[in-house]
């Protein structure tokens, strides 16, 4: 008798040890699935590259501008649905950008254009166009953004350092720049 218990003990072993076994590999494939997912969806991850910042103030205090260069090196095109100056949203009538084209000259700094910026003003690269409530940056390209008169930049604000911020769905994009007298002419 004892040895056909013994038989049975050794049979649920078997079983045990092939369950074990089953799960273990059925982990292992979820894990596997789930890392090739995060991998390959962070591929597709968006980057904003911000530089050239510059804000002016002309000499009487009646009119400041913003510039900034913006170049997607992400894997994907990137929605910006606010422009902020100094934390102030900047209404989208005050916002002016041109997307580069391959021919356009990168290499030089952001000027200071006559305030206001205009859609007909030349900022350089591509075409230039107001920005209606959004504005859309295509995987690897470069864009020059200009705001007219952004809120809470004054005369007495000349070389203290504003920050300038970009917000897309995913992340707020923030560099810092002086405020400078505009350029004399």
């Amino acid at each position: 008798m004892y040895h056909l218990i013994k038989n049975r003990y050794a049979l649920s072993t078997v079983i045990t040890t092939l369950i074990i076994l089953v799960v273990s590999i059925l982990l292992a494939s979820v894990l596997t699935f789930f890392a090739t997912n995060v991998v390959s969806t962070r591929v597709q991850e968006e980057s904003l590259h911000l530089s050239k910042q510059h804000i002016w103030v002309d000499a009487d205090g009646a009119a400041s501008e913003a510039a900034i260069m913006v170049t997607n090196n992400g894997g994907r095109d990137v929605v910006i649905n606010k422009v902020s100056v100094r934390g102030q949203a900047s209404a989208w009538d005050n916002v002016f950008y041109a997307v580069a084209t391959d021919e356009d000259d990168l290499t030089t700094d952001l000027l200071y254009l006559a305030t206001p910026v205009a859609e007909t003003s030349d900022l350089g690269v591509g075409t230039t166009a107001t920005a209606t409530t959004v504005l859309i940056l295509p995987s690897g390209s470069t864009m020059v953004i200009y705001v007219n008169d952004p809120d809470s930049v004054g005369i007495t604000d000349i070389g203290l350092t504003v920050g300038i911020s970009l917000h897309s769905a995913q992340a707020v994009y923030y560099c810092e720049t002086n405020i400078q007298a505009t350029p004399s002419t």
